[in-house]
C-alpha cells in the first residue's frame, strides 16, 4: 500500500517539516520505495514534482526538503506499487485539468478489476488503477456541473461518486484544486489542525523537534492529513471508516 501526505492552509505555508518525516516511509523507515510525488498550487498555478526512485533516496526530493515551496495546498504521496509498474508515469499525484483549473489526485489502496468506461477526455497515461479511478472522478463531475460549482456543491457531488469506486477496494484519497482539500478514508487516515497557540511537533521517522510557535504567527493553521501520524507528540484524529472531509483555510467544514 501506498502512504498519502495533505495539507490545506489558511496561509501559504512551506511542507519541510512534514515531508521530511513523509519521506522517510518511501523506502528507509518503511517500504513505499517504488517513486514519490508531490503538487504545490500557487494560485491557479502548481509546481508538480514526480520521480519513480524511492523518495529517501532520490536528490529532487532531498533538494525540496532543503528549499521548501510555500502554499495553501500540497498533496504528496509516496509509492509501494501493486497495479502498474514501476514507472514515471505511474507516480502519484496525477494531474487534470477541469474548468480552468488544475486538480491533483494520489490514490492509497487496490481497485481490483476496475475499468470504468471513459469516454471524454480524461483518459490514463500510465497503466495505475488509481489513475483511472481520478480520470473517471473528473469525467463524472464535469458531467455533473457545467463550471466550477462552490465547495460545498463539490463535496456533495463527491459524496455519491465516491461509493461507486469504493465498491472495487480500498480506496483511500486526497484531491484538490487550490481552493479545498478533500480527503476520503477506506480503512487508514488521520488528521490534525495545527494552529494558534502553536506548540512543539517531534517526527517519528527523523529526528527532527520544531517549535511551530517560533515560525508562525497567530493568523496562520494548517489542516495536515496523513495516513499514519507523522508526529509522536501531538493529537491525531483518526477518520471514520468511507469518510468523506473536505478542508478549506487549514480547518474541515462542517
Amino acid at each position: 500500500m501506498c502512504q498519502l501526505l495533505g495539507l490545506n492552509c489558511a496561509t501559504p505555508t512551506d511542507a519541510a517539516f512534514s515531508f521530511t518525516g513523509f519521506c522517510q516511509r518511501g523506502g528507509k523507515t518503511d517500504h513505499h520505495a517504488d517513486g514519490w510525488g508531490i503538487a504545490f498550487f500557487e494560485g491557479k498555478g502548481l509546481r508538480l514534482f514526480v520521480d519513480h526512485q524511492s523518495a529517501s533516496d532520490s536528490p529532487m526530493a532531498a533538494f525540496l526538503q532543503r528549499y521548501p515551496l510555500k502554499s495553501r495546498n500540497i498533496i504528496a504521496h509516496v509509492r509501494k506499487a501493486t497495479i502498474g509498474a514501476v514507472a514515471l508515469e505511474n507516480a502519484h499525484p496525477f494531474v487534470r485539468e477541469l474548468w480552468g483549473r488544475q486538480w491533483v489526485f494520489a490514490h492509497n489502496g487496490d481497485l481490483k478489476d476496475y475499468a470504468p468506461t471513459l469516454h471524454s477526455h480524461f483518459r490514463p497515461v500510465g497503466t495505475t488503477d488509481s489513475e483511472r479511478a481520478f480520470c473517471w472522478l473528473m469525467q463524472e463531475l464535469a458531467k455533473s456541473h457545467a463550471s466550477l460549482p462552490d465547495v460545498r456543491e463539490l463535496t456533495l457531488t463527491l459524496r455519491e461518486l465516491v461509493p461507486q469506486v469504493r465498491q472495487f477496494g480500498t480506496f483511500n484519497f486526497l484531491l484538490s484544486n487550490g481552493e479545498a482539500l478533500w480527503a476520503h478514508c477506506s480503512t487508514k487516515l488521520h488528521w490534525l489542525v495545527r494552529q494558534h497557540p502553536f506548540a512543539q511537533a517531534t517526527l517519528m521517522d527523523q529526528d527532527w523537534t520544531v517549535n511551530f510557535a517560533e515560525l508562525n504567527h497567530p493568523g496562520d493553521r494548517a489542516a495536515v492529513v496523513v495516513t499514519t501520524p507523522l508526529t509522536s507528540n501531538e493529537q491525531w484524529t483518526a477518520f471514520e471508516p468511507n469518510e468523506l472531509k473536505v478542508f478549506v483555510d487549514g480547518l474541515p467544514l462542517p
